[in-house]
């Protein structure tokens, strides 16, 4: 039995906060799950059995930051799972958390490696807590102490090349330009307030948008797919599926259906 639920937040929250969501099974066989980066970063709580990262055969934290992925991942669970996820926009964690994001690609930082006493305290709120209102509001209770004014100026000229890159730029110099900052201070800008650089970033989109187009209609061609979402040809999709998600299109349709957490 499954149960997944998503919450939207509260009208201050949402220029940082995507989503909630609320993730409940009961079994007791061992499932195995591929992520995919998503070009966001999330908060996440186990509070039931934690998944097994079986890259590493590490257990996850009970609650982590995680930071921009940059491959995929296989994760293992069985058992009963009960997640609560945090889905911050992907300028939207640094309103929340003083760290270098720059540096924090592909970890999970527990609230003990951030010697964060208030991310600990909701964590042990939301371990005795169940219902899902309930902990929806601890959590957002925990991100309104946390919010800070950012600088207004630079959020404004992240969140517009991020809206350029969604629709479909990836040239830094012109992203830069529409930041009105140089190449080099855009990169530097860029990444302090998502985590990757615009590059890396804008690779992922491009992934992301070809899920989306694929969901919508999977039987399109390769060849009108790839050029629709900006890769240099046919080839060159095949490599970033391949590097993103482990498969090549045509073995990504027939291990999972396509489904993009950016753009749905």
């Amino acid at each position: 039995m499954e149960d997944y639920n998503i919450v939207y937040p509260s009208y201050m929250l949402r220029p940082y906060v995507k989503h909630y969501w609320h993730l409940k099974t009961v079994g007791d066989s061992a499932t195995l799950a591929r992520t995919v980066p998503t070009g966001m970063m999330s908060l996440i709580f186990h509070r039931g059995n934690r998944l097994l990262s079986v890259n590493d055969m590490k257990l996850q934290p009970r609650a982590f930051l995680g930071g921009q992925e940059k491959t995929f991942a296989d994760l293992q669970y069985d058992g009963q799972i009960d997640m609560l996820v945090v889905v911050f926009r992907p300028a939207g964690v640094r309103a929340f958390f003083s760290l270098p994001l720059n540096k924090t690609a592909g970890l999970r930082l527990s609230a003990e490696e951030m010697e964060d006493k208030q991310l600990l305290q909701l964590e042990n709120a939301l371990i005795s807590t169940e219902e899902e209102d309930l902990s929806i509001q601890l959590i957002e209770q925990f991100l309104m102490k946390r919010l800070t004014h950012l600088s207004s100026h630079n959020l404004k000229r992240i969140n517009t090349t991020i809206r350029l890159i969604e629709s479909g730029e990836s040239d830094i110099s012109r992203l830069a330009d529409a930041a009105c900052l140089s190449t080099k201070q855009f990169s530097r800008v860029f990444s302090e307030h998502t985590g990757v650089n615009p590059k890396e970033f804008s690779r992922t989109i491009r992934f992301q948008r070809a899920l989306h187009l694929l969901k919508k209609n999977p039987h399109t061609s390769f060849t009108a797919l790839a050029y629709e979402c900006g890769y240099y040809d046919q080839s060159h999709m095949i490599k970033e599926f391949k590097s993103y998600s482990g498969y090549t299109p045509t073995e990504y349709l027939a291990a999972c259906e396509p489904h993009s957490d950016y753009f749905n």
